[in-house]
């Protein structure tokens, strides 16, 4: 071991050496640096990088950690935050994760972020080390994780790779939470064949605190210590995310397995509890986790985001493979671990609570007031950058954009014009094919291995619209979080079609009685090198950012994730889009299926001929054309509004937003949901297949009790807002009907058996 560590010794590449050798030779570009970014980085420092400099700047300035190619299209959200958005707004974009206050001193933190390429290469750990990546992401805010869920996107269901990655995928998204003890309250589960060898594989996170407890990524306070706590460090995840999530697939290349964090649960729960022993305390200054980039993120921003100045012991750091090189240690996104700084009197108790949880704990540097981050190994000078060059002032790239050649005839090739079922045999066949599709049917083979109630607080999960956990039980006080993204929507017109996830996601929100409050958005792309691709981007950023003005929701929050193709063949853009809001009393939810016989059928909002991008569209006809359903955020809100007011009020026993497979898509899960039939007659203005199936935005279906009918209507009527009694509930057990009247009559039981029987089929 010591003639390792001397051997090690004299090939160092120290601040000395690389200022008296300037040309030597280094591997920039396989680090995925370009040439002017070689250079800058030469520029800043005056001279060439020490090997452990030029690893810190190429995981913190690839596209994955720096966002050099969307920043400038991500100022927006910023920019379209109004005083009224911001007066819940405690924590915006920047840090962690976002923070909004939801009332009686409570705040919650919530973010999306995407573990896709690690995800294809090992989907087991990909999609394990994504939930603890997340949750690490919340707990460094101060809060506790109370709550998980699992925006995912696969190729075809009968794709052979596709039941390679989406068995590991889904174990891993349950492993690792179930283990941590947090309920998967929701999700998606979308299967597409632009996803084929390139899964999206998006976590999200919600935490609770109180306002006093709220902690931020900083290093301040000269001679405060540095304390890196959690797991050891290891050569796993070497680049890790980083370089992975910053390049493109090729379909014939080698796998990148070593680039693929292992998680380990067990010590990331021993770190959640230590951690917030550790708050509940008040001992840290500033604390960041350890995820993308490890200690070269941690250690750069902190110092960035502090004071400036930072020196850190490398040699300190405990290893799990004493053969690691600095620059090796330096980008190992090892699972697993924290970094806090910490006052020198409250050092001991730091260290005594990480001994109490047995979780390894060493001061391993000290904030100066330098303006320099400084790194020794062995008492060697290895780094001596100015932090925020690393952190927080890498490449910007105005990358070209130009609306895409093929666009126009994409958008003329409209569904519309397909050839549409007729008569009500042919309207019952429809509907059951659409039921059994991998898009439209029961997602419980993946949600039944998901713990949905582990801590008791939740309130709402799948397959209900929205999620709902409980945040004080002597209140009543809640949360409700929602995520969506329709990507054929957003391939027709990137613009309407994230403003279509958002409006869904809100619309889900508000059908549960929570009122919509925050946005994190996960935005999922192919090459940003692309200028098609680049397009679609700008657009759906664009189209997000001022529809969130328009429904006075802020963005706090999210991720950027570029390189989503295999080869020249690009996904769906999929701007997924994370809504989370606010309910007084959790006991006053509305639940998405039929309760109860007897009540009323009400659909509310205008449907039209709109069936491009449909589900209809793409199962029946395997097409993706047109332009997707038309955006209306103002009615959107009004639509949100009543149905809050509904649910708060007693007026509504059940609701369920209208989105992929149109109302009847929305009838058969309520009917399904508690075993209800329902008769159902449709407007006499719309013909049958378009009122079954369009998709059109703006919509929902409620069951009003009988009692409460006069009080809904008069309030639909007041705000002007399209409404219709549309049927009945009526009926109980597999033998009652969804009976559309003049139509076809099919019983919950043949409905279920189709619904049900897909993923089990294709999965075993």
């Amino acid at each position: 071991m010591t003639e390792q560590r001397s051997e090690a010794k004299t090939r160092l590449d120290t601040v000395g050496v690389a200022a008296t050798d300037p040309d030597h030779q280094q591997p920039w570009a396989d680090l995925g640096l370009k040439p002017d970014e070689y250079a800058n980085i030469r520029e800043i420092l005056g001279r060439r990088p020490t090997s452990s400099e030029l690893a810190m700047y190429s995981v913190m300035w690839s596209e994955h950690c720096s966002y050099k190619s969307s920043k400038v299209h991500l100022r927006q959200f910023g920019d379209n935050v109004t005083d009224e958005m911001r007066a819940s707004l405690m924590v915006g974009i920047g840090e962690n994760a976002g923070v909004v206050d939801i009332g009686d001193g409570y705040a919650v933190t919530f973010k999306v972020e995407s573990h896709n390429h690690p995800s294809y290469v090992e989907p087991y750990q990909g999609a394990a080390t994504g939930v603890g990546g997340i949750v690490r992401d919340i707990l460094a805010m101060g809060a506790r994780p109370v709550a998980v869920m699992d925006p995912l996107r696969f190729g075809p269901l009968d794709a052979p790779d596709t039941h390679r990655v989406l068995p590991g995928i889904v174990a891993g998204v349950g492993g690792y939470g179930n283990c941590l003890g947090l309920p998967n309250i929701g999700g998606e589960a979308v299967f597409d064949e632009t996803y084929a060898g390139n899964p999206l594989v998006n976590a999200l996170c919600v935490g609770v605190m109180r306002h006093e407890e709220i902690h931020l990524a900083k290093a301040s306070g000269a001679g405060n210590q540095v304390i890196l706590y959690g797991a050891k460090t290891g050569g796993d995840g070497i680049g890790g995310v980083s370089v992975l999530a910053s390049e493109t697939f090729e379909s014939t290349g080698p796998a990148k397995r070593p680039s693929v964090q292992v998680g380990d649960p067990f010590q990331e729960k021993l770190l959640i509890e230590c951690t917030l022993e550790i708050f509940a305390e008040d001992l840290v200054v500033g604390i960041q986790d350890l995820g993308g980039a490890g200690l070269s993120c941690a250690t750069s921003e902190l110092a960035s985001a502090g004071d400036g100045g930072m020196h850190v012991w490398l040699d300190r750091v405990p290893l799990r493979d004493s053969t690691l090189a600095p620059e090796e240690i330096l980008m190992s996104e090892s699972q697993e671990r924290m970094m806090a700084v910490v006052t020198p009197e409250n050092v001991d108790r730091f260290l005594e609570i990480c001994a109490k949880w047995d979780v390894d704990a060493t001061v391993v540097g000290e904030v100066n007031d330098s303006g320099r981050l400084t790194i020794e190994w062995h008492g060697e000078s290895v780094v001596d950058v100015p932090p925020r060059t690393v952190a927080h002032e890498g490449p910007v790239y105005h990358r070209p954009f130009a609306r895409p050649s093929w666009q126009d005839a994409l958008q003329a090739d409209r569904a519309e014009d397909l050839p549409r079922p007729a008569t009500g045999e042919e309207l019952k066949q429809t509907l059951l094919r659409l039921v059994a599709s991998p898009n439209l049917c029961d997602k419980s083979w993946i949600t039944d291995q998901y713990d949905r109630y582990v801590q008791g607080n939740t309130v709402l999960a799948q397959p209900e619209d929205s999620g709902m956990v409980r945040v004080d039980e002597e209140t009543n006080l809640g949360v409700a979080v929602s995520t969506d993204c329709n990507g054929r929507f957003a391939k027709l017109d990137p613009y309407a079609g994230a403003q279509l996830a958002l409006a869904e996601s809100f619309r889900n929100v508000s059908t549960t009685g929570a009122r919509p409050l925050a946005v994190s958005d996960c935005l999922n792309f192919g090459s940003p090198e692309d200028p098609d691709v680049m397009w679609q981007f700008a657009e759906a950023t664009r189209g997000l950012a001022e529809g969130c003005r328009a429904l006075g929701v802020p963005v706090t929050g999210g991720n950027v994730s570029l390189y989503n193709q295999t080869g020249q063949t690009a996904i769906l853009p999929t701007p997924v889009v994370a809504v989370l809001g606010v309910i007084d009393d959790v006991t006053r939810r509305t639940p998405s299926g039929f309760v109860a016989e007897g009540q009323q059928v009400y659909l509310l909002g205008a449907t039209r001929e709109e069936l491009s991008g449909s589900e209809w569209a793409h199962v029946v006809h395997g097409h993706l054309g047109g332009t997707p359903p038309r955006v209306d955020l103002a009615a959107e809100k009004e639509l949100g509004d009543i149905l809050v007011n509904a649910s708060r009020d007693g007026l509504v026993d059940a609701a369920h937003d209208l989105s992929d497979g149109g109302l009847a898509q929305a009838l058969v899960e309520s009917c399904l949901r508690h075993g209800i039939g329902a008769r159902v007659w449709l407007p006499d203005d719309l013909d049958a297949f378009v009122a079954l199936f369009s998709e059109s935005a703006g919509r929902a279906i409620v069951a009003v009790p009988r009692s409460e009918e006069v009080r809904f209507t008069d309030m639909c009527a007041a705000r002007g807002f399209p409404h219709a009694r549309i049927g009945v509930t009526d009926g109980r057990g597999e033998d009652a009907l969804l009976d559309v009247q003049d139509q076809f009559s099919v019983s919950l039981g043949e409905l279920r058996a189709a619904w049900s029987a897909t993923l089990p089929a294709a999965l075993g």
